[in-house]
């Protein structure tokens, strides 16, 4: 193996990707979305951090991930262990007690962000590494994968906040927005 090669590998392992997503039942195609998610990380030698949950998407990107030979870490409030969701297959599954504490240590574990269609949690978790991004706390790559639209409203008002004075348009070119998954998982290096 040439010294090139040697610093690809060791560069590919170094990744890892904290991908936030949904953990309630969604339409079928999202849970898909988020296995292609899991297998491209696999692919690509990556980590996966994740909510470690094991349940409808994020359960199915941490599953791909793990198939594919990805190391996968979770990261679960003990709450949630209790309600029996944890993903207990993980390569490492840390638990805490606050989402506060969730955060921080998902945070802590990746070199990059990566939202998939998901609720308020999954917003949640994307405005704060956005904000953090935006402020210079980190300089971590965030990307949106948006296949279908689902987060066109809140683009919209985000764009809207910009027109108003209450955003930059810093702050919008900060995220990495995308329809396709390799797109997606290529920004994740930027």
């Amino acid at each position: 193996m040439t010294t090139g090669n040697v610093d690809a590998v060791q560069q590919s392992e170094r990744v890892a990707v904290c991908v936030y997503c949904a953990s309630r039942p969604v339409p079928d195609r999202y849970v898909r979305l988020a296995g292609e998610v899991g297998a491209g990380i696999a692919e690509r030698g990556w980590r996966l951090v994740s909510g470690g949950g094991r349940v409808s998407m994020m359960g199915e990107v941490a599953r791909r991930a793990r198939s594919g030979g990805a190391r996968t870490v979770g990261v679960i409030p003990r709450e949630l262990v209790d309600m029996e969701v944890a993903d207990t297959e993980a390569d490492e599954l840390l638990v805490v007690d606050t989402m506060r504490e969730r955060k921080a240590l998902m945070d802590g574990h990746a070199t990059a962000f990566l939202a998939l269609p998901g609720g308020i949690g999954t917003c949640e978790e994307l405005f704060e590494v956005w904000t953090s991004r935006y402020l210079g706390m980190h300089t971590k790559p965030v990307v949106l994968l948006d296949p279908d639209g689902h987060y066109s409203g809140l683009l919209d008002w985000m764009r809207g906040l910009v027109e108003a004075g209450f955003a930059s348009q810093r702050s919008l070119d900060l995220l990495t927005v995308t329809a396709d998954v390799d797109t997606a998982l290529r920004a994740c290096l930027s």
